[in-house]
């Protein structure tokens, strides 16, 4: 049984920074470059030779892959500033015009997504009972319960079809996860929002549209030149931050007014006290280091389940792809039976990501649908793509190259009754100032959610130092889609 002592604040020294942040990956470099722009000291430390985390590109031989984040998709105004200040808008490398579309696999062949209702409504990929069950989801009443999985809300809303062909491949695909037990108001809480306040998700997408024609915030897709490392590069090199990578975080004890925490790296042992300390570490890390503060606190954070995931390149001359890869990729139902969660077409999304006559394709496989395959072999990893891909795109030759990378904890889960978790997480940490808990565990997963998590992270922080939160440009900007990646 988990016990609920707490460590008694001691008296201690000055601090000497005002924000340490431990962990050096999105997460902790955005909060710091949120922070220095306030005024604000920081210091971050990084337990790798390199920041960054997860997200790392790989260049060599021509190919440019991405071992983590692709892309990004934005629609947030702090992400937006956040580039514009950086300098990394002039980096931007915006998706290819011809890569747009989007493709699903149905009854094994790869249908094209319909983006218009127009479309939807002649595309082979839905049955007329299931098109009409879409239709009529304005007319579908509020309900639902308090712990109501997707699987239950997109059913009760649009129906099974629409779930099994659309909803489940994204939440078992880009958010690795299991819509049969995914938290909805966790996972999709903008769209339960919209059934909540306007009784319909079809009209709140309406009267949004409506309201904020000339102000809506524009949704672009992109990378980087470079790939996706470039945006960790500049983020870590952010002038007022001191990065000590390198650098692990072992204990971590609270003070009179500040917050002590020790650590090891090549140089030894070392300590510092800080008035705030933002965790950016996945969620076991950060209940290790809380386990002497609040064991409570660290039971909470070391239930929360992670799903394993598989990455897989390979580079294939494009004559012996017959597909046109005409789009972004691919995802793959559950119903369909087959071992990918999902594919990317690199080379048709970005310029410059496979030599001049090859393509970059990337396969992710386990998640909570199959989380076996993170144990695969290399060998067997790689011809498992090579021939659930064959019949897909017509794949006539052998890879030119082949790339792999393992993530055991690659995303957190937002399964079971995962905002009460959360909530029981935040009235642990309420008699803890000083301390703050910014990973994507919390707050959503994809890149553009962890920037705006380390704005409002700097902003509260900003405001306990006595300090005025610089206002983000276009601030009355749509929520966060929860879970929702890119």
């Amino acid at each position: 049984m988990i016990g609920t002592a707490r460590t008694q604040r001691v008296p201690g020294d000055a601090a000497d920074v005002d924000v340490l942040v431990v962990g050096g990956g999105i997460s902790g470099l955005a909060t710091a470059w949120w922070l220095q722009r306030e005024g604000i000291t920081v210091e971050l430390w990084e337990r790798d030779a390199r920041p960054g985390g997860k997200i790392r590109t790989d260049a060599a031989g021509g190919y440019v892959s991405e071992r983590a984040a692709a892309l990004m998709m934005n629609f947030r105004p702090e992400v937006t500033q956040l580039l514009a200040e950086s300098g990394l808008d002039a980096a931007k490398a915006p998706r290819s015009a011809g890569a747009a579309r989007r493709y699903l696999v149905e009854q094994g062949r790869l249908v094209a997504v319909p983006t218009a209702m127009g479309a939807m409504l002649g595309s082979p990929l839905w049955s007329a009972r299931g098109r009409l069950r879409v239709l009529l989801e304005p007319f579908v009443p509020r309900g639902g319960h308090a712990g109501e999985t997707v699987s239950e809300f997109v059913s009760r809303r649009l129906g099974r079809e629409l779930l099994e062909k659309a909803m489940e491949p994204f939440i078992a695909g880009p958010l690795a996860s299991d819509p049969d037990r995914a938290e909805a108001r966790a996972t999709l809480p903008r769209l339960k929002a919209l059934e909540q306040r306007y009784g319909s998700i079809a009209a709140g997408v309406l009267v949004h549209k409506l309201l904020g024609r000339r102000t809506a915030h524009p949704t672009e897709t992109f990378s980087f030149e470079g790939g996706m490392a470039t945006l960790i590069r500049v983020l870590a090199a952010t002038p007022g931050v001191r990065l000590r990578a390198g650098r692990a975080a072992t204990g971590l004890e609270p003070r009179a007014s500040t917050w002590r925490v020790t650590g090891c790296g090549a140089q030894g042992e070392c300590a510092v006290s800080a008035r705030h300390v933002v965790l950016g570490v996945p969620a076991s890390a950060a209940a290790q280091l809380l386990v002497p503060v609040d064991r409570e606190l660290a039971g909470l954070l070391r239930g929360i389940e992670y799903a394993p995931l598989v990455v897989v390149h390979l580079g294939l001359p494009r004559p012996a792809i017959e597909h046109p890869l005409d789009g972004a990729g691919f995802l793959v139902p559950r119903r369909e039976g087959l071992p990918l969660n999902g594919n990317l077409w690199m080379s048709s999304l970005f310029p410059g990501r496979a030599p001049e006559g090859y393509a970059l394709l990337t396969s992710y496989l386990g998640g909570a649908r199959r989380p076996q395959a993170f144990d695969w072999d290399e060998e067997r990893a790689i011809s498992t793509v090579l021939a659930t891909l064959k019949p897909l795109l017509n794949i006539g030759g052998t890879p030119a190259i082949a790339r792999i990378h393992r993530h055991r904890y690659a995303l957190p889960l937002y399964h079971g009754d995962y905002l009460g978790r959360l909530a029981a997480i935040d009235a642990r940490l309420s008699p803890l100032p000083g301390l703050h808990l910014v990973a994507n565990y919390r707050g959503g997963v994809s890149v553009r959610d962890r920037i705006a998590c380390g704005r409002a992270a700097a902003g509260s922080i900003a405001t306990a130092l006595g300090k005025r939160p610089s206002a983000t440009v276009d601030a009355q900007s749509s929520p966060a889609l929860g879970a929702a990646t890119a």
